[in-house]
């Protein structure tokens, strides 16, 4: 099913554990890496393709993630002509995609990528949220930049809170809450020493 333009409607993943790590899949037989995703069929809304493309390519069940955010408009890659059938050449041109930002409810075990006679990946790892894009096929890069630019606004929030001392000072916070944004809300106290400034020599940023 292809519009207008040539170009096939499909949904990508970004599914997210509760360390704000994203699931990454290596494409069977290859050594791409890639987000789930896969085409939107005749009569299907995107969250309804989403849903079944969850379950095909990594076995989780609706009930098993939480629909944290989704793109607000198809993005779009064309696909070089060598890696489109040659009878399809002229007509199809690439993909739209709406992206979708779920996150796990459920321990990694429920995790299945033989959920189908036909999988897509044969390993998989939880990534940094952004990503090493090198190892993605170079006319997808663009698109995954881009959603995870758009959606990595509504990833979970750490706020830093201030602490009044005995002596009536406020002392430098070794406490934090969880927004209230996935529904959570909790205190955890941070070692002796420790810090929530990320590792600069750790922490990634999306290429600008």
């Amino acid at each position: 099913m292809l519009d207008r333009e040539g170009f096939r409607p499909n949904v990508g993943i970004i599914l997210l554990n509760q360390k704000n790590q994203v699931f990454w899949g290596k494409r069977i037989r290859t050594h791409s890496w890639q987000f789930p995703q896969g085409g939107i069929d005749r009569g299907e809304t995107p969250e309804q393709a989403m849903f079944r493309e969850l379950h095909e390519e990594v076995g989780l069940l609706a009930e098993h993630v939480r629909i944290v955010a989704r793109t607000r408009d198809w993005l779009r890659y064309e696909v070089p002509d060598r890696y489109v059938r040659r009878d399809a050449r002229g007509f199809y041109k690439g993909q739209k995609q709406i992206w979708f930002l779920l996150q796990m409810v459920v321990p990694d075990h429920h995790l299945n990528l033989r959920a189908t006679d036909h999988p897509e990946f044969d390993a998989w790892r939880w990534n940094d949220y952004w990503v090493p894009l090198d190892v993605v096929v170079e006319f997808k890069r663009g698109v995954y930049e881009m959603a995870l630019t758009e959606l990595s606004r509504f990833l979970p929030r750490f706020d830093i809170r201030s602490r009044q001392t005995r002596n009536g000072g406020t002392s430098i916070t070794s406490e934090f809450v969880v927004s209230k944004q996935f529904g959570m809300s909790f205190t955890m106290e941070l070692p002796p020493g420790g810090t929530f400034e990320p590792d600069p020599n750790t922490a990634q940023r999306p290429t600008e």
